[in-house]
């Protein structure tokens, strides 16, 4: 990777560090609607009564707010180990993005940890944007899926991840749940994305380019700017 392509990395986890920094006010003031202070409403919801006047805890913005304040604690720490920084003070979320912003410099000397360090700030803002109500749009990908001869490859520039749409397709890729699971589609992660474009007739180059175009809209629309 190129020392531009890395700084660029980090220009994109810096705009997705001030979405997630944003964002976890209102994931808290989300977490009990009109039940006070989010902290006590939920003890409250846990005990047996609940509490009067108290609203139930909204377990989708539980389980969100566990993830990002988890994944936010470790990802400091390993930034910090890698670095050789020594171990991080205690801290609320939005410090500690703070401070994950101001090492953002260094990352970048990491092309493998300024990648995961995107990847994991890019996925937690994305949680917590499905929690507040973002909705996230598919983009087309060229060619035909190498299973059912479709053109109906999609990408979800979020997970960034290509996936067959089309109802009827079925697989025989081992592990994969589509032939048992009408739900289910089949799907390829970034890291097969070469050997998708030589059994589709697409170009992997062509789908990095869609998927971090269709990434950098949704940014905008977010307000990333």
């Amino acid at each position: 990777m190129t020392h531009h392509a890395v700084r660029q990395d980090t220009a994109r986890t810096a705009r997705w560090i001030d979405v997630l920094a944003r964002q976890f006010p209102d994931l808290l003031a989300e977490l009990a609607p009109g039940g006070g202070r989010p902290g006590i409403t939920a003890g409250r919801s846990r005990s047996s009564g609940g509490g009067s006047g108290s609203a139930p805890v909204r377990l989708h913005v539980s389980d969100a707010l566990r993830d990002i304040t988890d994944g936010v604690i470790e990802l400091e720490e390993a930034v910090r180990d890698r670095l050789g920084l020594g171990r991080a003070p205690r801290a609320g979320v939005p410090e500690r993005l703070r401070r994950l912003a101001r090492l953002l410099d260094r990352v970048a000397d990491h092309p493998d940890l300024a990648r995961h360090v995107l990847d994991e700030c890019r996925r937690m803002a994305r949680r917590g944007g499905r929690v507040l109500g973002a909705q996230e749009a598919m983009v087309r990908v060229d060619g035909r899926c190498p299973w059912c001869d479709s053109v109906s490859l999609r990408a979800l520039p979020a997970g960034r991840v290509v996936l067959c749409v089309n109802p009827g397709c079925r697989c025989t890729a081992p592990g994969c749940a589509c032939a048992d699971d009408a739900g289910h589609r089949h799907s390829w992660e970034e890291s097969a994305w070469a050997r998708l474009a030589d059994d589709s007739g697409a170009d992997a180059a062509a789908i990095t380019a869609l998927v971090d175009a269709a990434e950098g809209r949704a940014d905008d629309a977010e307000g990333v700017a």
